[in-house]
């Protein structure tokens, strides 16, 4: 004897009904006898309830809905049957749909629908569906018979949700299949009162007729049919790495259920457990796939937790004040009131002082909840026993499920330590004593992100995923994904991080997507589906997303991005930044960024601001945390003003030799950004501050290299021109040096006084005075380094910046 059941998404059009006809033959063709349970076609209870309330609220629409379900019933049919057998099939068909006609016209007439006529609507969909079925699978050569299970299925009257008579039913079904030996093709959903009134067996009806049926006959297991390959770990519209799992007990799967997992409804598996008889879930696109089994005994699973699962949104309640410590019945009073009221309560927790009490219950009961309450604590409340009673709306519960997780020390630190490192909230904890659900409240807008972050941390095996949002596609931008497309697969293979691309963003639009965007294409793919450019949406896309170990990469030299910094740090999403512009900013806006990055756990990285590729930053900050004080920091800080001294000497143009570095690509498009030294003031402030110094950029003494009457000049032409005037004046400095064996190098320093940046002549024994070509310099003085640490190497150049902005990304991944 067999049991077999297929949902609505399993018939949700002709194709899928004549692959479910192939299923059912081949599971039948050793000869074995049993039944098969049919829900409605997909969306028709849906529709027909629609048709209901139409009808009940005067709306002549009720008509046209009624007559898109006759038509798709009639269509489908005609598709599934040949023709010759179609006549009378058809006519029984029209008849049926002829009698819900005649019911929805009474219900517009009256304009009032009650609970009994409800379950008479909607068990129309089930009695069509399986008779249809039946039909369709004779016409394969399938012998059969319909079974309208009202005549066996006998339940009290509570319409919407009745309550089995299971004694009677058994003896119903038992007497039934004993007469009636062949396959049954059988109505899910529904069932009948003792004089024959229709009702429905409510959420997960047609799940609960086959383990009644299952239990009834006492077969071996039951086949749950649905559009997925069995019970997965978690949602996977909500977590994307989400698999299949082979086996679960039935606890486990009542406490994913009750949370939400849509596969299985908790009430609907009783019959099947009474019995011990194990369930099956499997997919009808896919039936080869073994499936999920449910049955009794712990499952063999190699993980800490079998499964997650939420419910979206739910709002938390809360009982509070001080007079409730020690107060005998007021706990019992509040879930008396509660059940009065017909008020489901999905969590409960209570703080061991016994000041409060929180409840997780449907958004849609709040109000009644509020009410109810605040009439039966009325007194309480006068007498200030009880403070406030308070609802949050916008909320989630999340439940980490798993038999496996009965006594293990710290798995519990391990759910928390996954949301805290993604700046994700926990609102309220409950735990039974039987370890098997550890269940978190959290805001709503987090739901995704946890499930994924807590998927990730027991399931992932040690990946680490880190989803990069990209704004500037210039030159080290660019280069930048030519890295990262470079280097994805290695990082796969080797160190387990699987870098996304997830949002890009230049000056001719922007383009996020939580699936990824392809590195190597990624050009077109911002022409097809991108949108205007507008940086406050680009951020709020990224901060609604809530993707697990978001960065935003800012590879601009834009002022207006700053701003940004603080919002997406304050949403948790790192930042990763060679524009130096924020770091530069006045110094209250400088602390605030350093703040919140400390104050959240959210990275802000910006080793690229000085030094491109050399290890500034990170020294200074490490030799802090070691101790180390620094006392002065030296560097030549501008690989350009470094190329120009490194080849400039006397008797040659400093005009001719800075014109050669620009026509080398060395200085910025206008050589008068590099001579104004500004761009090195910047970089020595951003090192003070790192230091410790708290300075602003005007505290800075710069020597600006650009003769007066040069830097007002228009064009380059003539800026040239008008700087080849005042050679004389660099000659002059050059000779000087030269004769007292010196040489000309631009330098910064800072130290706890003063900062400054400016031509300086340095001696032989100097640790600039040797440098070559563009390199940068940083000498560092500290109580640990009285002779200096020395940083040297290429401090400038697309390659070695965006290589370092690369390295300030893989450091949030490893910490």
């Amino acid at each position: 004897m067999k049991v077999m059941k297929f949902g609505g998404s399993s018939v949700g059009n002709c194709q899928r009904i004549k692959d479910v006809v192939e299923i059912i033959k081949h599971s039948f063709s050793n000869g074995r006898k049993g039944v098969v349970v049919f829900s409605a076609y997909q969306g028709v209870t849906d529709q027909l309830i629609e048709c209901a309330n139409l009808a009940a609220s005067g709306s002549e629409k009720y008509s046209e809905k009624y007559e898109a379900l006759h038509q798709k019933h009639i269509a489908m049919a005609r598709e599934l049957l040949s023709i010759q057998r179609q006549s009378n099939i058809l006519a029984e068909l029209t008849y049926q749909l002829h009698q819900l006609e005649e019911i929805l016209h009474g219900v517009f007439l009256v304009k009032e629908i009650s609970p009994r006529t409800q379950d008479y609507i909607m068990s129309f969909g089930e009695r069509l569906s399986a008779f249809t079925i039946s039909e369709c699978l004779k016409d394969s050569g399938f012998t059969n018979s319909f079974l309208d299970t009202r005549q066996l299925i006998k339940t009290d009257l509570q319409f919407g949700r009745a309550r089995v008579d299971f004694k009677q039913t058994n003896r119903n079904i038992k007497s039934y299949f004993d007469e009636h030996p062949e396959i049954q093709i059988a109505t899910g959903f529904i069932a009948s009162g003792y004089n024959g009134e229709t009702t429905t067996l409510g959420r997960g009806g047609s799940d609960f007729t086959a383990s009644i049926f299952g239990a009834a006959l006492g077969v071996k297991e039951i086949e749950i049919w649905t559009d997925v390959d069995g019970v997965l770990t978690a949602d996977p519209c909500k977590v994307k790495s989400a698999f299949p799992i082979k086996r679960l007990s039935y606890e486990e799967a009542m406490e994913l259920s009750h949370f939400g997992a849509k596969v299985i409804y908790p009430p609907t598996m009783q019959p099947a457990l009474d019995k011990s008889i194990p369930l099956r879930i499997k997919n009808t696109m896919n039936p080869a796939f073994e499936g999920t089994l449910v049955a009794s005994g712990k499952p063999d699973n190699p993980y800490l937790i079998t499964g997650l699962s939420s419910i979206g949104k739910i709002a938390l309640l809360t009982i509070q004040g001080s007079g409730m410590i020690g107060v005998v019945g007021i706990a019992e009073r509040i879930f008396r009131t509660m059940a009065r009221e017909h008020i489901n309560i999905i969590l409960i927790t209570q703080a061991s002082s016994e000041h409060s009490i929180c409840l997780a219950i449907m958004p849609q009961n709040k109000t009644a909840a509020v009410n109810a309450l605040k009439e039966e604590l009325k007194y309480e409340i006068r007498d200030d026993i009880i403070n406030e009673i308070k609802i949050e709306d916008d909320l989630s519960i999340i439940a980490v499920v798993g038999d496996n997780m009965r006594r293990r020390r710290g798995l519990a630190g391990k759910v928390f330590q996954a949301l805290g490192e993604n700046d994700i909230n926990i609102i309220a904890i409950a735990q039974g004593s039987s370890e098997l659900n550890i269940s978190i409240v959290i805001a709503r807008q987090d739901e995704k992100k946890a499930l994924t972050v807590i998927h990730d941390a027991f399931f992932d095996s040690g990946m680490k995923k880190m989803n990069v949002f990209l704004l500037g596609t210039g030159i080290v931008g660019g280069t930048l994904l030519k890295i990262i497309n470079k280097q994805k697969r290695e990082l796969l293979k080797r160190n387990k991080i699987n870098m996304q691309l997830a949002g890009i963003a230049n000056i001719d639009g922007m383009l996020v997507d939580s699936n990824g965007i392809d590195v190597s294409h990624w050009e077109p793919e911002l022409k097809e589906k991108g949108k205007k450019i507008d940086l406050k949406s680009y951020c709020e896309d990224i901060v609604g997303l809530k993707l697990k170990n978001s960065v935003f990469v800012d590879c601009t030299a834009s002022a207006e991005t700053a701003e940004l910094y603080l919002t997406l740090l304050r949403a948790g999403v790192h930042v990763v930044a060679a524009n130096k512009k924020a770091n530069t900013e006045n110094l209250e806006f400088y602390n605030q960024l350093q703040n919140i990055s400390l104050e959240r756990g959210i990275q802000f990285r910006y080793e690229t601001n000085v030094g491109a590729g050399l290890p500034v930053i990170q020294t200074i900050k490490d030799l802090i945390a070691s101790g180390d004080r620094i006392n002065r920091i030296e560097g030549i800080l501008s690989g350009t003003l470094s190329y120009i001294f490194n080849q400039y000497a006397s008797g040659k143009s400093f005009a001719a030799i800075v014109k050669q570095a620009k026509d080398k690509g060395y200085t910025e498009p206008d050589p008068r950004d590099d001579l104004s030294g500004m761009d090195v003031a910047r970089k020595i402030l951003i090192l003070a501050r790192e230091a410790g110094w708290q300075k602003d950029l005007n505290d800075v003494e710069v020597e600006n290299l650009t003769p007066v009457e040069a830097r007002q000049v228009k064009g380059l032409d003539q800026f040239f021109k008008t700087l080849e005037k005042h050679d004389a004046d660099m000659e002059n400095k050059i000779v000087k040096a030269e004769k007292s064996g010196q040489r000309l190098r631009y330098i910064a320093v800072a130290n706890a006084g003063k900062l400054k940046a400016q031509l300086t002549a340095v001696n032989p024994d100097h640790p600039f005075y040797n440098l070559q070509g563009s390199d940068n310099i940083v000498a560092i003085y500290s109580d640990y380094y009285p002779v200096p640490l020395v940083i040297r190497g290429a401090g400038a150049g697309p390659e070695v910046t965006a290589a370092g902005v690369f390295a300030d990304i893989l450091k949030l991944v490893n910490g």
